[in-house]
């Protein structure tokens, strides 16, 4: 088990050390720091893996659009508009941001023991895509017209995601990733009719480009809010394990799944601010619908700032004790 978020700010060592960084992304870039707050979660409780601290948008950074990230409102991102921004964009291979970031992995991977995992990560394709284009928005309406009107600029913007996207993963696994995770947050909003265009494909490639150069490298996908989706988009891309969101049936998509694919998730982040009685009760039912060696424990969303210590601690006993 891991959960989602599980270094930030609902742990006051990570706000101490957010705190004296200044901005967020001060905290991503300086290695030392990241690290510190990568391994913070497990020095309480007792997860299986580190996943690295970082964010989808050094992506978009590293080729060499300007980000900021204001309080209280989220990041803010430079655009790309046409075909002329999109040329316009670095390959991201050489930045500092990602060396910065391929600094940090190592460090955490110095700093487990012998039984934990790292996870690295990148945001897919389309979900930074629509970020790019929107500028940070959460509405994502430009982005989605886009994407459904597929001008060449857009197929572009995607075929130099999955090449940076590939790159910056393989960069990871080389400093000491043994598992990566390619989180689609905005998966759910493509129409039926455009996902296997706009999400699953751009993720099969870097899948297929990790394995070109890492046979059998073990990849989770998580395409947040596709519904009865979730095999088609596990055998598009050639995923190991489908992380689910919390409203997800586990054991009904783990029975749509090739028997060689597992299911992340799905415990719904609002249970852990309580009561806890509810939250052990659907824990348990997750765990009775999956068997152990599919399944990865997880939450359907990133942890909340305002969960409190006890109740990790609770659900991480009420998991080792299923066995």
């Amino acid at each position: 088990m891991w959960i989602m978020r599980q270094a930030g700010r609902y742990l006051p060592e990570y706000r101490e050390l957010r705190a004296k960084a200044g901005s967020f992304l001060n905290l991503c870039y300086h290695p030392e720091w990241a690290c510190e707050v990568t391994l913070q979660p497990l020095r309480r409780f007792d997860f299986d893996a580190a996943i690295l601290f970082s964010d989808i948008l050094v992506v978009p950074h590293a080729m060499g659009l300007a980000l900021d990230f204001k309080e209280g409102e989220g990041p803010v991102l430079e655009t790309v508009k046409d075909l002329m921004g999109v040329n316009a964009l670095s390959d991201g291979r050489s930045s500092e941001q990602f060396s910065r970031v391929y600094e940090t992995v190592s460090l955490v991977k110095n700093g487990l023991s012998a039984k934990q995992t790292l996870i690295g990560f990148c945001g897919a394709p389309w979900t930074v895509a629509s970020y790019m284009i929107e500028g940070g928005s959460s509405k994502r309406q430009k982005a989605l017209a886009v994407a459904t009107e597929n001008p060449a600029w857009f197929s572009r913007l995607i075929d130099r995601l999955v090449e940076t996207s590939t790159a910056y993963l393989l960069g990871q696994i080389a400093a000491g990733a043994e598992t990566v995770q390619v989180f689609d947050s905005w998966a759910g909003d493509v129409p039926a009719e455009a996902l296997q265009r706009v999400v699953v494909e751009p993720i099969a490639r870097i899948v297929a480009g990790i394995r070109a150069a890492h046979p059998g490298f073990p990849v989770i996908v998580f395409a947040r809010g596709v519904g009865n989706a979730h095999a088609e988009v596990a055998v598009g891309t050639g995923a190991n394990c489908v992380g689910l969101e919390e409203d997800a049936e586990i054991g009904a998509v783990l029975r749509s799944l090739p028997k060689h694919v597992g299911v992340q998730g799905n415990l719904s982040n609002e249970l852990l601010l309580g009561p806890e009685a509810a939250m052990v009760a659907e824990a348990r039912k997750i765990l009775a619908a999956v068997p152990a060696d599919r399944h990865i424990f997880n939450l359907g969303h990133g942890i909340q700032q305002q969960t409190e210590i006890r109740m990790v601690e609770r659900l991480v006993a009420e998991v080792r004790a299923s066995g």
